[in-house]
Parts: C-alpha cells; structure tokens; sequence
C-alpha cells in the first residue's frame, strides 16, 4: 500500500467516525426532544396488546447500548449480563426519572466508545453473538437500530400529544415558509 492512499484510507476513517457520531448525537437529540415532550402518562402508555411504550423501548435501548458498546473491540456484543427479554418488561416500580437514567446511560457508554475509537479500527474485528462483523458494520448495524426505536418513540409521543404536539422538524403545510425562510424559493435554481 502506498503512503498517499493510507493516508487517505485514514481520512475516509476520521470522516465516516465523525459522521457516525454527529448521526447518534442527532438521534439522541430527536430523542431527547420527544421525551421532554412525552409527559409521563404517555412514557407508560401501551398503545395495544403486543405494543411497547417509550418507557419498555427506552429500557431495551439502553441495554443494547450498554451491552454492543461495553468493552467493544474486546468482548462479544452481546454480554452475558444482559437481560434482553427482561428489558421488554417493567417493575412496577418504575418511574419517569428512571426512564431518562436509562436513556441517558445508554448514550453515555455509545459516546465514550466512539470517542475512544481511531479510524484504523474501523475494519477490525467484533464479534455480536459470535458471528463476526467489521467494526464499521456494527456502528452501521446500531445506527439503525437506533434510529428505528427513536422513530418509534417520535410516534408514540406524538400520538399521545395528539394536537398539543410541537413539531420537531417542519410542521405540515409550513414547507413553504420555512423554505421562504432559508432563502428556497420555487425556482431559485433558475435564478
């Protein structure tokens, strides 16, 4: 290999690291206004048999995190401490400040880790159930993951605040201004 091209390679690594934090930061972000959103009646709220509330998907979450992140690049991703099936149920005990705890614990450990990783690690080696997967793999395969439950939770909430739901992008049929706003008229390009 050349030296031009691994320097490049560790470019490429730098960028797609950094992509893939400024992506979970903007997940956890979705997240975080969603839940301060939610109230806590609809944190608990199962909206049909065979559903989650935000609170049991906050709690798998978090255990995913903790378990894919704990120790990444030396131990299996999934550890044997974890309850996955246990995160699918709550104590009745729990409360709406144990739900953020959780929350942000999970995100807590995906940060540390990424920050701890260089772009050389990208095409090592993990392992999630025995089988594995490239480095690179496992923070595409989480960042998935992850933005299909912080969807969820965006629906949830949102349909438990019905109409007193403050968008968290651009509101229906306000597409318009807010291109007006940014400058994006209708045939702008053509100008």
């Amino acid at each position: 290999m050349t030296e031009p091209y691994a320097a490049d390679a560790r470019e490429l690594g730098a960028r797609m690291l950094e992509d893939a934090r400024n992506v979970f930061r903007s997940q956890k972000k979705l997240g975080d206004r969603t839940l301060a959103q939610a109230g806590e009646e609809a944190l608990f709220a199962v909206p049909a048999p065979e559903s989650n509330s935000i609170a049991v998907i906050v709690r798998h979450l978090s255990g995913n995190m903790k378990s894919r992140w704990t120790d990444f690049l030396t131990t299996d991703g999934e550890k044997p401490w974890r309850d996955r099936d246990g995160e699918f149920e709550l104590p009745p005990e729990t409360t709406a400040a144990e739900v953020i705890r959780w929350w942000e614990d999970g995100w807590r450990i995906v940060f540390e880790t990424l920050d701890g990783l260089r772009p050389e690690d990208l095409m090592r080696t993990v392992t999630i159930r025995s089988e594995p997967h490239l480095v690179l793999q496992t923070i595409q395969r989480q960042l998935s993951h992850y933005g299909y439950h912080v969807g969820q939770i965006v629906q949830l909430a949102k349909a438990s605040r019905a109409a007193s739901w403050q968008s968290l992008s651009i509101p229906r049929n306000e597409s318009r201004a807010f291109n007006r706003r940014l400058g994006h008229e209708a045939g702008d390009a053509e100008k």
